[in-house]
Formats: C-alpha cells, sequence, structure tokens
C-alpha cells in the first residue's frame, strides 16, 4: 500500500472536513513561518519520546505527515506503520502545497519561566491534560482538567475559549504535546509546556526584602512551594536552603551586587534535592551543614551556639530538633530568624519522616516553645516552605513573625497533647523521599538529569490544621 499523499489529496480531505491528523514534522520556527490550516507542529528529540506520542494518539486516526521535500516525512510514516497507524506523508512535501499557508499567531511551545510571566495575563486558559487522579494530586493554580483520552472529542473541545492563548500540561510534555495535535484539528492554536510538571518545578523566582543594612532575597521554587533565602550584607552573601538549578543563585545575588561566600542547609531535605554542595563548589563558598544530621559532604559542621561570619554580620545558630534530629535554625539580629523546615507561616515541621514520630513531636515542642516562640515577638520568620493556599506578604514576601506563630493550632496545647495530636496526624509522605534523603546525606549519587522527576509532586514537609 502506497503511504503517499498528494497535494490536491490532501486538499480535498479539508475541503470534505475528513477528520484527519495532519502533523507538521519541520523545525518550530519554519513551522510557525506558513504551515497548512489545522496541522499541528510534531517535533520529537528522540525515538523514546516519538514512541510515548505515538501511545498516546488514537490508533484508528487518519495521520498524514508533512516535512519539506518529503523524504523525512516519508522515513516517519514507514515506521509509523509498522506501529500500525492509519499514517501518510504529504508527497513532495511542503513544497508541493500551492495553497495558502497559515502562520502562527502564538510559539506552539513554552518553557515554565516564560509561562510564569503569563500567568498574570488573564487572556490565558492552562489546559492540564492528566489524568484525574494526577491533577488532583499536584496542579498548577487555575488549570482546567480535561484528560487526554476526552481531548479529542468535540464536547471537550467545546469547552475550550477560543478568546484565550491555551497553554496545554501534562507530567513530561507529550501528552500535551497531543493535546496541541487535536486543537490544531479544529482551529485552536495551543503551547504546550516543555517538559510537563516536572520542569515546572524547576523555576525559580526571586523576591527582594530590604530593611536597613540587610538585604534578603527570597527564592522560590513556584512548582512545590520551596523558599531559600540570600542574606546580604555589605556585598557578601549567605545562602540557605538552595535547591536546583544553582546557577540560578548566582544571578539572583549578581543582581543585588552580592557575591556568594557562605552556603547553609538547615537540614537534610526530604522533598527535594539540596543544591548546596552544587552553589559552594560553583562559587567557591563555604559549605556549613549540622553536625548532627550524619553528612557524608566535606564541609563545615556546625551545632548549637555556632556564629557563621559574613559582611559586617553573623548567623547565630540554634539547634532546633523536631523535623529531623539534627534541624538548625539560624538568627540575624535577633531581627530575622530563618527556621527550615521546623515552623511555617502556617504549620509546624511534621516530625514523622523518620519513623520515630512520637521522640520527634516532644522534641518538636521544645524546639517551638523554648526556642524560636522565645524570640522577640516581632522577629520576621523565614520558613523553607509555603504551603497551597498561602499567600505571601504586601511585599511579596513569605515569612511570619513570632508573635503571629504563637497563635497557630496546635501550640495551645500541653506537651503530652501536643505529642498525641501531632503523632495521630497522617499526611502523605513526599515522593520519592528515602531517596532525596540519601543524595541529600551524601550517601548516593545524583544526575541533574534525574532531579526533575525525582522531585515531582507537591511538599509535604508541614503539618497544619
Amino acid at each position: 500500500m502506497s503511504l503517499e499523499t498528494s497535494a490536491a489529496e490532501l486538499s480535498e480531505l479539508l475541503q470534505n472536513k475528513t477528520p484527519v491528523l495532519i502533523l507538521d514534522i519541520r523545525a518550530k520556527e519554519r513551522y510557525m513561518q506558513g504551515h497548512i490550516t489545522g496541522s499541528a507542529n510534531a517535533v520529537c528529540q528522540n525515538m523514546q519520546q516519538k514512541q510515548v506520542i505515538m501511545s498516546k494518539i488514537p490508533p484508528n486516526m487518519k495521520i498524514i505527515l508533512v516535512d519539506d521535500d518529503g523524504t523525512s516525512s516519508r522515513e516517519n510514516a514507514m515506521m509509523m506503520a509498522r506501529f500500525g497507524f492509519d499514517v501518510h506523508f504529504l508527497k513532495d512535501g511542503i513544497k508541493s502545497w500551492n495553497k495558502e499557508l497559515v502562520k502562527s499567531t502564538q510559539d506552539t511551545s513554552i518553557d515554565g519561566d516564560s509561562l510564569w510571566e503569563s500567568l498574570k495575563d488573564k487572556k490565558l486558559f492552562l489546559l492540564d491534560v492528566r489524568e484525574p487522579d494526577e491533577f488532583a494530586e499536584h496542579r498548577i493554580p487555575g488549570a482546567v482538567n480535561i484528560p487526554l483520552s476526552q481531548i479529542f472529542s468535540s464536547d471537550a473541545q467545546q469547552s475550550i475559549p477560543r478568546d484565550k492563548k491555551v497553554v496545554t500540561v501534562c507530567s513530561h510534555g507529550n501528552r500535551s504535546m497531543v493535546a496541541t495535535f487535536a486543537l490544531a484539528q479544529n482551529g485552536i492554536e495551543a503551547s504546550s509546556l516543555v517538559g510537563g510538571m516536572a520542569m515546572w518545578n524547576q523555576v525559580l523566582i526571586a523576591t527582594t526584602l530590604k530593611e536597613g543594612d540587610v538585604t534578603i532575597i527570597q527564592v522560590e521554587k513556584i512548582g512545590k512551594g520551596c523558599l531559600s533565602h540570600i542574606i546580604g550584607s555589605n556585598g557578601q552573601g549567605v545562602v540557605i536552603d538552595p535547591t536546583h538549578p544553582a546557577s540560578r543563585y548566582v544571578k539572583f545575588a549578581q543582581k543585588e551586587g552580592l557575591e556568594i561566600s557562605r552556603v547553609i542547609d538547615t537540614h537534610q531535605h526530604a522533598d527535594h534535592v539540596s543544591a548546596a554542595r552544587d552553589l559552594a563548589r560553583m562559587t567557591g563558598a563555604k559549605l556549613y551543614l549540622s553536625k548532627l544530621e550524619g553528612y557524608k559532604i566535606d564541609s563545615e559542621k556546625i551545632v548549637d551556639g555556632d556564629t557563621i561570619p559574613f559582611g559586617t554580620k553573623q548567623l547565630r545558630v540554634i539547634h532546633t530538633p523536631g523535623h529531623t534530629a539534627g534541624s538548625m535554625s539560624f538568627v540575624l539580629d535577633e531581627r530575622f530568624v530563618f527556621s527550615g523546615d521546623t515552623l511555617f507561616v502556617e504549620g509546624i515541621g511534621r516530625p514523622d519522616l523518620r519513623d520515630m514520630v512520637e521522640e520527634f513531636a516532644a522534641n518538636l515542642y521544645h524546639t517551638l516553645h523554648n526556642k524560636l516562640l522565645a524570640l522577640p515577638e516581632d522577629a520576621k520568620i523565614f520558613p523553607t516552605h509555603h504551603g497551597d493556599g498561602i499567600r505571601p506578604t504586601q511585599n511579596g514576601v513569605y515569612y511570619t513573625t513570632v508573635k503571629a506563630a504563637k497563635t497557630l493550632p496546635l501550640l495551645d496545647l500541653s506537651e503530652a497533647d501536643f505529642v498525641a495530636k501531632v503523632a495521630s496526624i497522617t499526611t502523605p509522605r513526599p515522593m520519592n523521599y528515602s531517596v532525596i534523603i540519601k543524595i541529600n546525606r551524601g550517601t548516593i549519587p545524583i544526575s541533574p538529569m534525574q532531579i526533575p522527576d525525582l522531585e515531582m509532586g507537591p511538599n509535604r514537609c508541614s503539618i497544619r490544621m
């Protein structure tokens, strides 16, 4: 059977509105300059991605591949035909098409940083095509869920607005690309989020707070609600709890005229891979880690009462066990507290991730009441996470105060009641947490390519009532 389709045959199919999926496999830039109406751009990076995407296309759908001259499309059509697809290719490619070509008004793909900027635009429609259970687990705020299994139906597409920019989202960017195929069939242009939710979790943004002679840059990993901080004094910067990609911290610091000289982790994180070691190596900064956490990483080991100098300032180290046995918090000028995963804006650190929940809950009680909440009431507390639905202050930074933290639920209980209540709260654990802890301890290696998948899902290091 010939897999060739002539330009005249394809034109007739379009005139008769015959259901057909036209996949333009040229480079994105050439596709955007001009393509056949109803076609979608389908550029796969490797064979694995091709196989994943083919598995998501309805097998009974007629497919026509388009390239520049029919060479590459012919090869791909032959490959897809072996997988049982009703697939053809445009003979002699786009150069044989003598009718009008359509120019794209939006890019066929969008990266996480660009999506973050676009979210400020109310004319954006986020279409999440994962299954409902995936969507319920973790999603971008404001997204609408229509599973890919339904997206080819006309009923589903009627609910998609025609007057908004459509961005499709899935876990890794494969299903979302297939969704753009279905939408293009019906004249809806869409951009697929590159790398999906895995890469969305790698987007970092920075907000700066300046008070007197102190600069605090809060860095948010927006997909997970992870927070880290660059503290500046006299041109030097200390980074607390950095996340990947480490190189972004150098840029954030440079923008405020700071050179990173110290890097600190408050504890062994369970929900994300620490970038502390990489950032220290990248900048030549000293790395500080808790002596009580069992790290297998070369660093300056810190304990309760130590100080870490930088610029004209110094951080005072407080041992704050409860979330982990060796967690450390850091106090600057008795006005600013960096509490790691011990105390949050909306809750407290969970004590159950090391399987000694009652002992850790008792430690957490004493840490909160006898250490952190004993600090001056107007001291600002900067945590290493924030939960869903929590909004930053008017200056865009997430923090609370000692006075406000004292009003949190659970903190008015006696020690016995606190331990019993906290130990009874069951919350799903972070995905891949046991592997992430080992990586952060320094006992197993990690490739940067593995980090997005390891960090999939929401952060789950706090408990709240």
